[in-house]
Order: C-alpha cells, then sequence, then structure tokens
C-alpha cells in the first residue's frame, strides 16, 4: 500500500498545473500567439514551466504508488507526460511551440479530467 495522503497532495497540484495551463491557453489561438510577442513567449515560457511541474509532479506520484496508480488510467499517456518534462528541462532552447502548442489544445484537458477522476476514485 502507498501514502494516499501524500498521493492525494501530488494529484491535486497536478490538477492546479493543469487548471493554470488551461487558463494561461485559452487566449492563444495558434502557435503565433506564443511566438510573436514578447507576451506571447512569456505564456509559452510559463506555460513550459508548468508542464516541467506536471513532469517532475507524476514522476513523484509514480514513486509514491509504487507505480500502481498510473497505469488504472490509460487514457493519458503518462510516459509522454514525464518525458515533455526532460525534453523542455534538458533541452529547453530546442523546444518546439507547435509541440507544446499541440499539447495544450490535444492534452492537458484530459489529463486534467483524467486526475480529477484520480482525485475522486483515491479520496
Amino acid at each position: 500500500m502507498y501514502d494516499k495522503e501524500l498521493a492525494l497532495e501530488i494529484m491535486r497540484q497536478i490538477h492546479q498545473a493543469a487548471q493554470t495551463i488551461l487558463q494561461r491557453f485559452e487566449p492563444v489561438k495558434k502557435v503565433s500567439d506564443f511566438t510573436g510577442s514578447p507576451a506571447g513567449m512569456e505564456k509559452l515560457d510559463s506555460i513550459c514551466m508548468l508542464l516541467i511541474a506536471i513532469g517532475e509532479a507524476l514522476k513523484n506520484l509514480d514513486k509514491t504508488t509504487n507505480k500502481t496508480l498510473l497505469s488504472l488510467y490509460p487514457q493519458v499517456d503518462w510516459k509522454s507526460a514525464k518525458g515533455m518534462r526532460d525534453i523542455i528541462s534538458h533541452h529547453y532552447f530546442q523546444t518546439d511551440a507547435d509541440v507544446i502548442f499541440d499539447v495544450c489544445k490535444e492534452h492537458i484537458n484530459t489529463l486534467s479530467h483524467t486526475i480529477n477522476k484520480m482525485i475522486k476514485e483515491t479520496s
């Protein structure tokens, strides 16, 4: 068994970060909204920081739950979500705004809903 309260706290942090990404991404309609202005680049930077935090938290959640929890929710590609942290952290200057745009548009909502479901089912 694992520390349920610690796992729940990590999941709450992930959910909050995902919600913040969704809020910050909401006015972004195309990649150039990121890359076309200093304000857009700040938004991209802040979203990348949250993606790093989510990836790190997912790794910690895996450790905390002895790798038993994430596999129960296959609707999210957990390996890629954790890997995004490594890519952004270690290759930041090569980070592709198109990829970040796609992640925000196509995957963060699913991650947020899934984490919220996990919180409810673990509580």
